[in-house]
């Protein structure tokens, strides 16, 4: 029975995943492994499941009534163990979170780690981008995500807190050039940009009145990593543009000082997020829980 169900398994992950590499790749197999499982499948039941080629798979006509009930029972099984496991208190398993690269070393990862030294039968694969992954396509169980949700159709989430922008400077900077009195104070001065694809972004910052401006800062620096724009800052290559919570630190250091608090455009709020589920697993309950817990008391109000 385990054989047959390792058999079932795998296929619906061939065929969710759309190739046999992405499948091996999520379920940490080799291709040529994840083919034999399916070769063994077809040999089992006397049938061809899919149309392969070097390129593309498809579903065979019975390959796709096998795999809509393969799925219902699959679901089946999931509920059975979510029942099961509301009986439990620890969670544990595998548990793939995408965090954004400086935000995730700073705030998320020490939740996280925590998390895990609590729960010995956690494991937690934590994946560092600033791209939005595809939760469903790419096998993760939570990411964390600051800004839009593009996608909440289908995803679930929970709010963290929200990003605001401040602006900074190294103490030798400051005293070299002195600190700005005022927002058009800021205009000409140097400053460390922050650039994606070749394209530098504008900052665009809010004066007194409420009303937006547009920053005309003299980079030197063009970087497309805010940790890195910090280290910069630090360097004393100019003013740096960053979020609250990144500048907070290293001001508490000195490191830093805030030339201007609190003046981007628009915040951006932070979310942990899951692909929707009718049961959602303990592992992720106690890593969302923690994370709702934890961050907001990260991120200057």
């Amino acid at each position: 029975m385990t054989d047959r169900l390792d058999g079932v398994t795998t296929f619906v992950q061939v065929v969710d995943a759309g190739s046999f590499t992405l499948a091996a790749e999520r379920m940490h197999l080799t291709r040529s492994a994840v083919g034999k499982v399916i070769t063994r499948l077809e040999s089992r039941l006397g049938v061809r499941l899919l149309h392969r080629t070097t390129r593309s798979q498809t579903l065979t006509e019975v390959g796709q009534t096998y795999y809509d009930r393969c799925v219902r029972a699959l679901a089946e099984l999931e509920a059975a163990e979510a029942d099961l496991e509301s009986e439990r208190t620890d969670p544990r398993g595998r548990l793939r979170v995408s965090v954004p690269i400086a935000f995730g070393h700073q705030c998320v990862a020490p939740v996280l780690f925590e998390l895990a030294r609590k729960h010995a039968q956690l494991q937690i694969d934590m994946s560092f981008t600033d791209r939005a992954v595809d939760l469903i396509e790419e096998g993760f169980d939570l990411a964390v995500r600051i800004g839009d949700l593009h996608d909440s159709m289908s995803l679930a989430a929970r709010r963290l807190g929200v990003q605001h922008m401040s602006i900074g400077a190294a103490p030798s900077y400051l005293k070299k050039y002195g600190m700005p009195a005022d927002l058009d104070d800021l205009h000409g001065h140097a400053g460390i940009a922050y650039s994606r694809g070749g394209v530098s972004a504008p900052w665009r910052v809010l004066d007194s009145d409420g009303h937006q401006q547009e920053l005309r800062i003299t980079p030197q620096l063009s970087l497309d990593d805010v940790q890195a724009i910090a280290d910069a800052g630090i360097a004393g290559f100019g003013l740096v543009h960053l979020p609250c919570w990144l500048l907070k630190r290293h001001v508490q250091t000195g490191e830093l000082a805030v030339v201007r608090e609190r003046c981007g455009v628009r915040a951006q709020d932070i979310h942990a997020v899951w692909p929707k589920t009718r049961y959602l697993p303990l592992k992720t309950r106690c890593a969302i829980d923690a994370l709702v817990a934890e961050i907001p008391d990260m991120i200057p109000g």
